[in-house]
């Protein structure tokens, strides 16, 4: 019996993403299951069941999970409280003084996650040294933990001044609040971040506290119903950073998860992008209830420090990821002024796009693509759900009759609708950024991803379309790539002429060897540990600063760092500038390297044979119908070439091309879909 098996499975708005890889005999199988908002880990462990994963020869299980950000975007988290210095209670509700975005008269900071009878003060101070001014009044902080338990929250965020540089008073503030408040879950701030910049930390903690018991409950069941089930295995969740972390960790810190959802397809990419030889990438995933847009460079993905939610800090390192409002469950209706919108609301999982026949009665762009004829009824989506045609065009006819045009016409026009809004989520990712989509390749994935690449990429001219093998789950393929992955700070302001070698070593020393205890705890010998150095740098004066890859243990970076943030800097802003160069902070990634699962190669086609393929009809601009193609893609072999127009229907995505276009098989399965540029696309 193997014992190899490895599973990942990505939740997201409408469906329940599952790939199986088995490496001793190549298996690699793509299934579907609905999403069960209701009871999350019921459709994790469906999602077992579809793939015939046997628990007990699950060697790693790779997790990706939308509840922490679901929490978040409905205000459903947990009710939960903030300890702050005396003095600095309002700092999570002041937050900062500029307006995002500027010059907006109509912009209204987002409702915060607690309100001001929810924000507690104790006695204590440190000094930006980390010198202690205050000491902590544990008497005062033992009546605050009482007071809290009484109250009934069910989380509670630390967050002292300067406790990153010195945690000693937030450590105690937790082992009294342990003592006294047992049941309440504890968030601490320089756990999760140990930078300055008090709002952000805070912010942070917040966050982290917020989303905590919903993510711990849900973590500790789904472990508790795996185990049952004979799963003695690795289990992973993929962070928002791009790498993965252990269940365990993720209990403690889901700050990490909430920009999780989108992750592992962008890891995956840059993984996928290596094997195919094509460094640069936009990437753009499209699922049942948005779109995410990403940038591939040099084959490794775009990370910054800054992200936010809904305006609300997260001061952890993210991918750079634009995420739309533009999936296949996006509700079509008509605005306040009679014109067609597209989105962002969403039928969701339940009850779906009408074509479902969940009993959903508006229409959305899934309802759209089967009016036309990109999607169609000859195909169940993931080998059981069966579109009714009928019912789509019931949906779509109230709005089209109020319009004055053909349903056609109407599904035509919310499909422009979304691929306009998918070009400018793919022009904030590159032209806003200085790049120019022209020197890309688009690598499409998601469950609708491969109905709008052509168009999009034929708008934009980028030359080649990517579609990967199994693209409507390649989010959890791209899961089974990521190592594990730790990210540790540490504040040094200071001029760069003025930094101190040694001291930068110590610190940098520091950080490898908490990191190095992490890794151990979590099962990686020290041959599988891996640390890489980055310092944050910028001009004096400056806002935000660039971040440098450090070369490990050189005697005097000071160098290196100043030319390499000249030349980072010209090349993000356009110029460089003589002023005087400042560090701001010190960065450590420790990563714990697993094993990376081989994809299969696809067999090429015996001479004289040729693939099976029939025929749609699909309905052009002006109402005209043309007959495409339809090819299954498991029917495709290595090197065989589909010329559009033509549908390539698959169990769990369809892509369409168009007349020009054309279509080479790779040798990993994926579709490279050169685009016809000389006319539009229909």
């Amino acid at each position: 019996m193997t014992h190899n098996v490895r599973v990942a499975i990505d939740v997201g708005g409408t469906f329940t993403d599952v790939v199986k890889l088995v490496p001793e005999t190549g298996e690699l199988r793509f299934e579907k299951v609905p999403t069960t908002p209701h009871a999350p880990a019921e459709g994790v462990l469906a999602a077992f069941d579809k793939a015939e994963a046997n628990l007990s020869e699950v060697a790693m299980f790779n997790h990706g999970s939308t509840l922490g950000l679901n929490a978040l975007l409905t205000r459903t988290g947990a009710r939960i409280a903030t300890i702050a210095t005396r003095g600095f209670r309002d700092v999570y509700l002041l937050g900062r003084t500029n307006r995002v975005p500027m010059y907006d008269i109509s912009y209204r900071k987002p409702a915060p996650l607690l309100e001001r009878c929810d924000t507690f003060e104790v006695t204590e101070r440190s000094l930006f040294d980390g010198s202690v001014a205050v000491t902590l009044d544990e008497a005062e902080a033992r009546e605050l933990a009482r007071e809290i338990a009484r109250r009934g929250y069910a989380a509670v965020a630390v967050a002292f001044l300067h406790s990153y540089v010195n945690p000693a008073h937030e450590l105690r503030m937790r082992e009294i609040l342990a003592e006294e408040a047992p049941g309440v879950q504890v968030t601490i701030s320089h756990e999760l971040s140990r930078e300055y910049r008090e709002y952000e930390r805070t912010s942070t903690a917040v966050l982290d506290a917020y989303i905590k018991p919903i993510m711990h409950n849900y973590l500790r069941t789904l472990e508790g119903e795996l185990a049952d089930r004979g799963f003695d295995g690795k289990f992973l969740m993929s962070r928002s950073g791009g790498g993965a972390m252990t269940a365990s960790t993720a209990r403690e810190q889901p700050v990490n998860l909430i920009l999780s959802g989108p992750a592992g397809g962008v890891v995956g990419a840059a993984g996928f992008s290596k094997l195919i030889d094509r460094p640069n990438l936009i990437t753009i995933d499209m699922g049942g209830t948005s779109l995410d847009a990403s940038l591939v460079l040099d084959g490794e993905p775009v990370l910054y420090h800054g992200a936010e939610f809904e305006s609300l800090p997260i001061n952890t390192p993210s991918l750079y990821i634009h995420t739309i409002g533009a999936g296949g469950g996006s509700l079509g209706y008509l605005d306040e002024a009679g014109g067609l919108q597209v989105g962002p609301k969403s039928a969701g999982a339940m009850p779906g796009p009408a074509a479902y026949g969940r009993g959903g009665t508006e229409p959305t762009f899934t309802d759209a693509a089967l009016a036309v004829g990109y999607l169609g009824t000859d195909t169940p989506l993931g080998g059981e759900l069966t579109l009714d045609r009928e019912k789509s065009l019931a949906a779509l006819t109230p709005i089209a009759e109020a319009m004055g045009i053909s349903v056609t016409e109407l599904a035509r026009g919310m499909i422009r609708i979304s691929n306009t809004k998918i070009m400018g989520a793919v022009r904030a990712i590159s032209i806003e950024l200085g790049h120019d989509p022209k020197d890309f390749s688009l690598l499409s994935f998601g469950g609708g991803g491969g109905l709008v690449a052509v168009d999009v990429a034929r708008e934009l001219g980028i030359p080649e379309v990517i579609v990967p093998p199994g693209q409507g789950a390649f989010s959890a393929l791209g899961m089974l790539m990521a190592d594990v992955q730790h990210n540790l700070s540490r504040t040094c302001v200071e001029p760069l002429d003025s930094l101190d070698p040694a001291r930068a070593e110590a610190l940098f020393a520091d950080m490898e060897e908490e990191a190095a205890g992490m890794l151990a705890d979590e099962g990686f010998a020290p041959d599988a540990r891996v640390f890489h150095r980055s310092v944050n740098v910028r001009y004096l004066g400056q806002e935000h600063a660039v971040s440098v890859e450090l070369p490990d243990r050189i005697g005097d970076p000071r160098a290196e760092i100043a030319a390499q943030f000249n030349e980072l800097h010209e090349r993000q802003y356009g110029h460089v500038m003589d002023d005087p160069i400042e560090v701001t902070t010190l960065r450590l990634v420790a990563v714990g390297v697993v094993d990376k699962p081989a994809l299969p190669k696809l067999p090429a086609r015996a001479s004289g044979e040729s693939y099976p393929g029939g025929i749609r009809s699909v309905v052009l601009p002006g109402d005209e119908a043309a007959e495409y193609a339809l090819v299954a893609r498991e029917a495709l072999l290595s090197g065989d070439v589909v010329d559009g127009p033509a549908v390539i229907t698959e169990h769990t995505a369809t892509t369409v091309l168009h007349a020009g276009d054309r279509l080479v098989v790779g040798e990993y399965g994926e579709l490279n879909i050169r685009i016809q540029h000389s006319e539009k696309g229909a």
